[in-house]
């Protein structure tokens, strides 16, 4: 009888789900570095003057309108006739994967313009939940390792090694679940509001999760590089 083969250490690595929250983001890391890679190439291909800080200007601008759209449409289908909050609330829990996807592709495509490509899974994790968690994850990072590091995402997270980027990983999770129990209640109410107001208040509330990952993302790399750099890839 044939044996399979173990997969090699962090590659296509998924770690177990423990909530909703935590499948949806394995769902999102799924899609791979590729498509974050493909982004990034896009955007400065369709934009041949355009700086590496341009570049990241655009993907930051491209990120907010897509979470802003996807969060007001549910507001708006709260609204339609025969429909009601019923079917608008089971599309909120949609929603989420679909902000997640954009988020993990957003971030990594920031990363891509820094040099830096994020290949296994683990190390994804970390740079999504930091930047999910804002201005907070960033701090938080840094209390999990008891360091003072600037700009972890440019050296320190392609240096540490796979154990201690999952004890970390489960540290940020446990923050997210926390800070998304926390929110989401309120949130969720504002853009299931009747007569379209739910639409406003939806679009409103995707560009401040918008607003935070771009600030967790600046908080991850600090000022783009003059020059396209080199990639780092991680081991």
């Amino acid at each position: 009888m044939s044996r399979r083969r173990p997969a090699p250490e962090g590659i296509g690595e998924v770690e177990p789900a423990a909530n909703t929250l935590e499948r949806r983001i394995e769902k999102a890391l799924a899609s791979g570095a590729g498509r974050s890679r493909a982004l990034a190439e896009k955007v400065a291909a369709a934009n041949p003057d355009a700086s590496p800080a341009d570049v990241v200007a655009l993907l930051e601008r491209r990120y907010r309108r897509r979470v802003s759209v996807l969060s007001a449409a549910v507001g708006l289908t709260a609204a339609v006739p025969g429909v009601g909050t019923g079917v608008a609330a089971l599309l909120t829990t949609a929603n989420l994967g679909s902000y997640l996807r954009a988020s993990t592709t957003f971030v990594g495509a920031v990363a891509h313009v820094h040099g830096v490509d994020v290949e296994d899974v683990a190390r994804r994790r970390t740079l999504l939940l930091v930047s999910l968690l804002g201005e907070d994850g960033a701090r938080a990072l840094r209390g999990e390792l008891g360091v003072s590091t600037l700009y972890w995402g440019r050296g320190l997270l392609t240096r540490l090694p796979l154990g201690t980027v999952r004890a970390v990983n489960k540290g940020l999770s446990r923050r997210l679940v926390r800070a998304a129990a926390a929110k989401s209640g309120a949130m969720v109410l504002g853009r299931l509001a009747p007569f379209g107001v739910g639409a406003v208040v939806g679009w409103f509330v995707g560009r401040r999760l918008a607003a935070q990952v771009v600030t967790g993302a600046r908080e991850a790399f600090g000022p783009v590089p003059s020059t396209t750099a080199s990639p780092q890839v991680t081991p």
